[in-house]
This record gives structure tokens, sequence and C-alpha cells, in this order.
């Protein structure tokens, strides 16, 4: 190994939440001491500092900051620490380099990496992925941006194959990271919250083929043209999308993909709304490239019914579907959910994460009406001044109620934000499920 892949030996871990810890656990258990800061700790955390043997170092000043990652030989920062924190700058200005828990994965196991990324969809993907494998009878886990981060994943032997959902804040410091087959899925703008702009944000994403080799497959999105330009220069790479181009596409009504491969009829789908149709054909790609079977790819295929909070059916009530769509925290991601249905009342806001809401517009032929919510209610508002009657709702059971009293018989109303849910709840999942019980409890809805 060369010394560039040598392991720290002094780390600092920025950010003692659910990967901080995962991270200082492996070192930890690999003899390697760990330093830990955190600029907002909790209970829970210096609980399990103390009982791990970890230092804990609460809200340095910046000199002290400055100290300990000079005393340092990588900073491992949490996910979606903001780019604009001051750790960052420090570890530039002492030559310290910030690495990546992907990277520590990639240093200590050499199993096989399945990665998957993009704007939208990647746990639907990561997900089906996963379980193509596991019906293929390969052992695989999905890890990352999951409940498990992928260092605490490679400690079970028993795994064959790792799934892993990499965000953009996992991809952007990660220099070692080698998937076997790695997905692009989309890009749009998102996560201005954390980037330190759009560019960086792309620069993030991409990095998933930074070490894509002749021996690696590259599957990549061909609808989408800010994939496709990194692709370019790939040596091996496989195309999904819904136009006629792609290697892996719908074609007179059948999913298929490259070298004959026929899985199925759309119509065998649960569900088969353009982003389905996406999704199933990079998890088909994806999962083929890792291992599985055609068998495995097409048993998941026709029995996933999708995430929760991912364009879920609620239930009908008066010729009226109800959707949520919680999941959706940014408008790439409420524009897709929208695009597969004719007339749709739309209830949207929360809070923006530093996104330009005037991207919604383009969901206005799709849409009778809007109910918007949230701390972003007036940005709403605004984006679709003109176009839709919009509705302000102080409550979502009063957002399901000015959608009940908007849609008709044949629309869809779909909870699909576009913005994070950090303003009326802690989760993206907590709004969703509010959504549904004021569903039920205003329309008797039922599926």
């Amino acid at each position: 190994m060369s010394a560039a892949r040598v392991g720290p030996t002094r780390p600092l871990v920025v950010g003692y939440a659910i990967t901080g810890q995962a991270v200082a656990r492996a070192l930890l258990a690999r003899g390697v001491p760990v330093t830990a800061v955190d600029d907002h700790p909790t209970d829970a955390m210096r609980d399990a500092a103390r009982g791990a043997g970890v230092t804990l170092v609460e809200a340095p000043s910046t000199d002290a900051l400055a100290s300990l990652v000079a005393a340092a030989d990588a900073v491992l920062p949490t996910p979606g620490l903001p780019e604009t924190h001051r750790v960052f700058g420090l570890a530039e200005q002492a030559g310290v380099p910030v690495r990546s828990e992907l990277d520590l994965a990639s240093l200590w196991d050499a199993r096989p990496f399945l990665a998957v990324t993009g704007t939208d969809g990647k746990t639907t993907v990561t997900t089906m992925v996963t379980e193509m494998l596991l019906a293929s009878g390969v052992a695989a886990v999905a890890a990352g941006n999951t409940e498990v981060p992928l260092v605490a994943a490679i400690d079970d032997p028993a795994t064959d194959v790792f799934v892993v959902e990499a965000s953009s804040f996992r991809l952007t410091f990660a220099s070692w990271f080698h998937p076997r087959v790695a997905t692009w899925l989309n890009f749009a703008d998102d996560h201005q919250d954390v980037h330190v702009s759009l560019g960086g944000y792309e620069a993030a994403k991409a990095r998933i083929w930074a070490r894509s080799g002749a021996d690696d497959l590259a599957v990549a999105n061909a609808d989408d043209p800010v994939v496709m330009r990194h692709a370019a220069s790939l040596p091996a790479v496989q195309t999904f999308g819904l136009g006629s181009a792609a290697d892996w596409r719908v074609a007179d009504g059948r999913l298929v993909g490259p070298g004959d491969v026929d899985l199925l009829a759309a119509d065998e789908l649960p569900r088969a709304l353009p982003h389905d149709l996406a999704n199933a054909l990079a998890a088909a790609a994806t999962a083929l490239g890792g291992g599985a079977t055609l068998d495995g790819i097409r048993h998941v295929l026709t029995t996933f019914r999708g995430l929760p909070h991912r364009v879920e059916l609620v239930g009908e009530a008066g010729g009226v579907q109800w959707f949520d769509d919680s999941k959706a925290t940014a408008p790439h991601a409420t524009l897709a959910a929208v695009a597969g249905f004719p007339s749709v009342v739309l209830i949207a806001g929360g809070r923006n994460k530093g996104l330009d809401l005037r991207a919604l517009q383009a969901a206005a032929p799709h849409l009778r009406a809007v109910v918007a919510i949230g701390d972003a209610a007036r940005e709403v508002a605004e984006a679709f001044t003109g176009l839709r009657p919009v509705t302000l709702a102080a409550s979502m059971d009063a957002a399901v109620a000015a959608a009940a009293d908007l849609a008709e018989a044949g629309d869809a109303v779909v909870l699909s934000p576009g913005c994070a849910s950090f303003d009326w709840y802690r989760s993206y999942a907590e709004r969703g499920d509010d959504f549904q019980r004021a569903v039920r409890e205003r329309t008797g809805a039922s599926t």
C-alpha cells in the first residue's frame, strides 16, 4: 500500500452524530485514538464519547480548533457539514487532508462496492439494487447515506457486496472510494445550504466516477445533459433513460437492456410513472453489473412498491387520489412527481434550502391549483403568481382542507413540498405521516 493510502493515526472527527460516532468506533477498533469536536453537543453525544473513550471537544474557539487541526493527520467531517465551516479553511491552511468515511471503508475493505448518487431517487434505487442482489442469492447490504454508515457495514464478514447510497456530502472529500459499479441518476439544483455553489455540488456528484477504470461500470442517465457530460470520457458506460437511444430503455412497452436483455413489460410494474421507469432501468443496470441475475431483477421489479413518502398512495375519496411525496425536498423532485399526473392540486413549501423555488413553475401545465405551506409559503405563492390559483395554509390540517375543496374528481392531490421539513417537523417522514393522518381524518380516503 502506498503512503498516500495509509489510514489516519491522529484523526480529528468533526461532528459527533451518527456517522461521526460510527467513524470513531471504526478507528478505535483499529487501535487509533480519536479526538472529536462538535459545535452543538448533546448529552447523548457526551455519553457516547465517554463510553467509547473518545476525547470530545465542545464548541472550540477558532484558535482551539486550529490547534486541533494542526495536530491531526486527517480531518473527518460529518456528512452535511456546510462547506463554509471554518474547519475546512483551517485544514487547507495547515495542509491537513480532509477525508470521507467512504475513503476509510475503501482503505479497510476490498469487497466490491456498488454506488448510487443523484439529486433524486438514490434511496429508492439503492434499495432496489440491494433487493435484486439478495433475490439473486448475493449477500448484499445497503449502506452509506442510510441508517448504516459504510464504515459500520464493513464489520459484517458475511456480506458479499455493499450497495452505497453516495450523497454529495459523502462524495465531496472522497479520494480513495472506488466502486465497481457507479450510477449517477440525475442532477438538479439542491443542497445550496451545504455546498458553496452549484458547481461545487456538481463536482461532488462527479466524484463517484473519479476512479472509474476499464474494469468498472459507469451507469449514466442518458436524458440528463450534466450527467452525460461527465460520462463522456469514461471507458465503460451503460446509459439508461426514457429516450430510444439509451442502452437501458422502454421499447414497445417493454423494459430492455443491452445485449438483447428483455426484462418485462412496463405494465407488469406495480407503478409505472416516468420516474418509476427511470428508477427501474437504473436499478436493473446497476444490479446486473454487480452480479444479480435477470430472474432476481425481474422478481424485484414486479414486487417493489416503493418506499414510504415517495409518491406513496395514501388513498382515494370522491374520485380524488391523495399522494404523499414528502421526501421531495427540492423543486427537481417535485417536478418529477407531478409529471406523472395530468391534473394535480399541489401542496408545496417548507424550509427552503437556498434554492430558487421559481423552478416549480415548470409544473404549472400539470396543476389545477397550489396550496403553499411552511416558512417558504410566500416564495411558493410568488412562483405561481399569474399561473395558477394559490392558497396559503398555516397548518397541515388547513392545507389538506384547502386541497380537498380545490380538487375535482380525477385529480391527484400531491404533497410534494420542494423544501425541507424543518420548519414544522423534525423530518420529512414526520411531515408525511402528519399529511396522511390529516387526509384520512378529512376525507376518509382509503387504498
